[in-house]
Parts: structure tokens; C-alpha cells; sequence
């Protein structure tokens, strides 16, 4: 399963970002093997508008099947949920340790966007 996670860096020591559509990077995990490959998100960073829709549509294009981050907006929410990415919210501490926790069970998958749009 390809397990993406937004981060402030490009590695599995990486603060989780908080932000899903303007996060700094995307961490994606193949949890079968261990390995991942970062990827950077700036051209959302400091979009003007778009930046959630933006960021949906690029981790469907990477295959991520799940999305590990704190907070995801509603057009991000509706662009992941159309591309059947299961979303889990409230994720924090390292990349690795949200990886950790999904694969604990410590997240539930969302069941809408948990902030409003151009959440900062």
C-alpha cells in the first residue's frame, strides 16, 4: 500500500506537516517494502487559491492509496475521496511515526474536511 504523509522535509525523521495542501512535502511510503520517495510541494505552498485541489490531484497521480496529515480541507476532502484515497486527519510528530500509528490503528479515516479552506 502507497501511504503518503505531508512533512516539512524530504525524509521519515520529518515533522509531519499539518497542512495537506500547502504542506512543504509529500513522504510517500510503500509500507510493503519500507521504502519511500520524497516529493516536493512547493508549487502549492503559496498558491493563491487551488492549493488542496492541486495537492489531491497530485497524490492521486503518485498512486497514494491513504493520506496521513493533521488537517485537510473541503475541496482537497472531495478531490481524494473522488480518486478513492482513504484520508486520515490528526496525524502528528514524524513522518515515520504516523507511519507507525496508521500501521497500529491509532487513526480513523475522516469522514469530511476537519478546517475550512486556505487554512494556514
Amino acid at each position: 500500500m502507497k501511504i503518503l504523509v505531508t512533512s516539512q522535509g524530504d525524509d521519515l525523521s520529518s515533522p509531519v506537516d499539518p497542512r495537506f495542501g500547502r504542506a512543504k512535502y509529500f513522504v510517500l511510503v510503500d509500507s510493503d517494502s519500507g521504502s519511500f520517495t520524497a516529493h516536493d510541494n512547493t508549487q502549492n505552498l503559496n498558491a493563491m487559491q487551488g492549493a488542496g485541489i492541486q495537492a489531491a490531484q497530485n497524490a492521486i497521480e503518485l498512486g497514494a492509496e491513504a493520506i496521513l496529515t493533521g488537517n485537510v480541507g473541503p475541496k482537497a476532502y472531495a478531490t481524494l475521496q473522488a480518486g478513492n484515497v482513504a484520508i486520515f486527519t490528526g496525524a502528528s510528530g514524524t513522518v515515520q511515526e504516523a507511519i507507525d500509528n496508521y500501521r497500529a490503528g491509532k487513526f480513523q479515516a475522516a469522514g469530511k474536511a476537519n478546517v475550512e479552506g486556505h487554512w494556514t
